[in-house]
């Protein structure tokens, strides 16, 4: 790379960095609205970061409160770009994760911050070894923070997998508790409280928030939707319309949940047939690829020196 390119890159990058501090300057920025009244609103903001706090438990909460302006302003323009509100807020819930919709798109702009810090790096050490095409560099860069965006909503997803998986783990066992404490004389709310204060997990967390929505004025029957709502998962959902009926129509509640916990038992064994199946149908691809040549070498190829030092 000749010099005067790495000079034309060097004054872009100052230029852009000297354009950025200029732009924030605090007489050429006009604060808005919600910067002007968000500290008289911090008791009403529920941890809102576009009124300028955050209560998340992310690691980026110091860089959230230090780059906030910036951050939230990328994250509008990430929202309008790619949307699906919805979608992460149901995402958000499934996993158990009190954040924000807003809080989750700072997130992600961090991550895409990270990539495109990551790709500079890689540029500037392969224009110091004078290798690469800068403009290929940059759009590497690009690539990278493109990546790190969607891989933040990646992790959402496997974050809702396994919590998804610890719920379907811990089910049985709650069913059968709560079956004995009905059985034991108690009644459907107090059973359920008893269960969550001795079990630790997601479910118990679960159930411990329904107890709350009970205790709020909401329905037993109320709260037991809005726990189905809230996961999505099928047998959980099947588990919180059982525990309804029961309670409308009377029926013997013990026996109900008893049925439960033997049919997601049954769940679960089938599931972890499907999955030893999948499994085994996996470990032929290394056998095939890389066991079965390796052998196929070692037992063919004395054979073959052997012929061609007698045939020599």
């Amino acid at each position: 790379m000749s010099p005067a390119a790495i000079g034309a890159l060097l004054g872009l990058v100052f230029g852009a960095g000297l354009l950025l501090v200029i732009r924030r300057l605090p007489f050429l920025r006009k604060p808005s609205v919600d910067d002007r009244i968000g500290p008289y609103l911090r008791d009403l903001g529920g941890g809102n970061v576009f009124l300028g706090v955050t209560t998340s438990s992310s690691p980026f909460s110091a860089i959230v409160r230090l780059f906030g302006p910036s951050l939230r302003a990328g994250a509008l323009r990430l929202e309008r770009i790619l949307g699906g509100s919805a979608s992460i807020r149901r995402r958000l819930a499934r996993a158990g994760i009190d954040q924000s919709v807003e809080e989750f798109r700072i997130e992600q702009v961090l991550w895409g911050t990270v990539g495109f810090g990551i790709g500079l790096l890689i540029a500037l050490v392969a224009l110091s070894l004078g290798a690469g095409n800068p403009i290929g560099l940059l759009v590497l860069s690009g690539i990278l923070a493109v990546l790190g965006v969607l891989s933040r909503d990646t992790y959402l997803t496997t974050q809702v997998s396994r919590r998804e998986r610890r719920l379907l783990a811990e089910l049985p066992t709650v069913a059968e508790l709560l079956a004995l404490s009905v059985a034991a004389g108690e009644g459907p709310a107090a059973a359920l409280d008893r269960v969550a204060r001795s079990c630790r997990g997601e479910l118990a967390e679960e159930l411990k928030r329904v107890l709350a929505e009970t205790r709020a004025g909401e329905t037993l029957v109320r709260a037991l939707d809005g726990l189905a709502d809230r996961t999505g998962l099928v047998a959980l959902s099947r588990f919180a319309d059982g525990l309804a009926v029961a309670l409308e129509r009377g029926t013997p509640l013990a026996d109900v949940l008893r049925a439960q916990a033997g049919d997601i038992r049954e769940a679960n064994r089938r599931d972890l047939i499907e999955s030893g199946a999948r499994r085994e149908v996996s470990m032929m691809v290394p056998v095939i690829f890389l066991v079965l040549p390796v052998t196929i070498i070692f037992a063919f190829y004395p054979g073959a020196v052997g012929i061609r030092l007698i045939a020599g």
